[in-house]
């Protein structure tokens, strides 16, 4: 399932594992691994009762939903990931009746950005970031500083020489 090969400390670990255990190298709380594995994205344990332990299957599973998660990632999204779905999907149509919530983010007064995050694939980091460039060339199109203030005449495209084209229209 993981492509990941898993980190330094978790590599040296014993193969059988109490949830206390598990949770502390996967760095969850039990109480998500329980959730996980009530919402079967998460293997149940070996064996019942006192006697239940948990794999190194279990722990690669863990770690590799942590990486989808703190990627940004929903738990739907994840569920889809782990029953075989392209990490990279083809961008997909909401369905009529389905809730999504967008960001619209004010870049200036006139100009806005809405913004999907789950269906752009992207983490919130990458949103900051996004805006902050969106932000930066509006503001570098309207020669303005980042306070509003005018910084001076906008930046002009080069003049094309008028023998140029007049050429290209021979």
């Amino acid at each position: 399932m993981p492509t990941d090969a898993p980190p330094p400390h978790v590599a040296d670990a014993p193969e059988r594992y109490s949830l206390d255990e598990l949770s502390t190298l996967a760095s969850v709380t039990p109480r998500t691994v329980r959730y996980y594995i009530a919402e079967g994205l998460v293997d149940r344990p070996a064996g019942e009762k006192r006697g239940a332990h948990y794999l190194r299957r279990h722990l690669e599973q863990l770690l590799l939903i942590r990486r989808w998660t703190d990627a940004g990632l929903s738990l739907e999204r994840v569920r889809e990931l782990i029953a075989g779905a392209p990490e990279d999907p083809a961008p997909r149509r909401a369905a009529p009746g389905s809730v999504e919530v967008w960001s619209r983010v004010t870049l200036a007064d006139g100009l806005e950005m809405h913004i999907e995050p789950g269906r752009a694939g992207l983490t919130p980091e990458q949103v900051r970031g996004l805006v902050r460039g969106v932000a930066a060339l509006y503001r570098q199109l309207r020669g303005t500083e980042p306070g509003g203030r005018v910084a001076g005449p906008a930046p002009q495209p080069p003049a094309i020489p008028r023998e140029t084209l007049e050429s290209d229209d021979a």
